[in-house]
């Protein structure tokens, strides 16, 4: 049974992969449903829809789109005056604002590809890049013994002088569920890096509390290297993501209906 929070989070997993976004906009059902869920009273339903809004955003093709799509900065205009938000919230919602009302460039040319969904749930493995605050050598064993609790976490390397922690983990975990585990040390914060269409890194707040962190019991399993990552090239993606495209449309068609069933009248 699909509810909102399950909907969206769904959406920004699928918007967290470059290859996907433009699909996404494009989608009759999509990005009217994303703009409803900004005015939901769910704090956790706002969240993941910024979130997916800023990952759609990468894309610079995306944004007159998403500008002119009916309601989507009255929304955001809306809930940036709304009371009784979380900082996170607000600063999320004026980023995504501040980049839709950005005066528009002239996109570069860049050659078309083609797009497909991935499936999250058949790929065994995917790769995430943490840029952790307060991360030195005084604090990387409380780091490491955070990950190693996480129940999903597969294997992870340090980039000390960046302060950059890059995890392989199961494709079912939430990225959020690491940004809790590492703020429940108090110490340290993390926010996801990912690369958008220009190359550029830029850091995606995670939301690091209110979500269910599954614990180890012991050291987690290993799993072979069949990964996919938001940084990865889309031509590398495409390859294996040929084959998924009829379940994942399926999912997104699930969604729409969802949204069209909920909303609109």
């Amino acid at each position: 049974m699909m509810d909102a929070l399950s909907v969206v989070s769904q959406l920004r997993d699928l918007a967290s992969e470059p290859q996907n976004r433009d699909v996404i906009v494009q989608d009759q059902g999509c990005l009217p449903g994303l703009v409803l869920f900004l005015d939901h009273q769910n704090p956790d339903v706002l969240f993941a829809t910024l979130q997916t809004l800023r990952y759609l955003a990468e894309l610079s093709t995306n944004i007159p789109t998403m500008k002119n799509e009916l309601g989507m900065m009255v929304s955001l205009e809306n809930l940036l005056a709304r009371d009784g938000l979380s900082v996170d919230i607000t600063s999320l919602a004026k980023e995504v604002y501040d980049i839709l009302n950005a005066p528009a460039n002239p996109p570069p040319e860049r050659r078309k590809k083609p797009q497909f969904f991935l499936n999250s749930s058949n790929k065994k493995a995917k790769s995430i890049t943490l840029h952790i605050q307060g991360l030195d050598s005084s604090h990387r064993g409380l780091c490491e013994e955070a990950l190693l609790k996480v129940k999903g976490v597969i294997s992870f390397t340090f980039q000390m002088a960046s302060k950059r922690c890059t995890v392989r983990i199961r494709s079912d975990l939430p990225t959020e569920s690491l940004a809790t585990a590492i703020a429940g040390t108090k110490v340290l914060s993390a926010q996801q890096v990912i690369k958008n269409e220009a190359g550029e890194e830029v850091y995606i707040p995670l939301k690091s509390s209110g979500v269910d962190v599954p614990q180890n019991s012991a050291l987690p399993d290993y799993l072979p290297e069949e990964e996919e990552s938001p940084v990865r090239e889309v031509d590398r993606a495409i390859s294996r993501t040929t084959a998924k495209e009829d379940s994942s449309g399926s999912w997104l068609n699930a969604a729409a209906s969802f949204l069209t069933k909920t909303f609109y009248w």
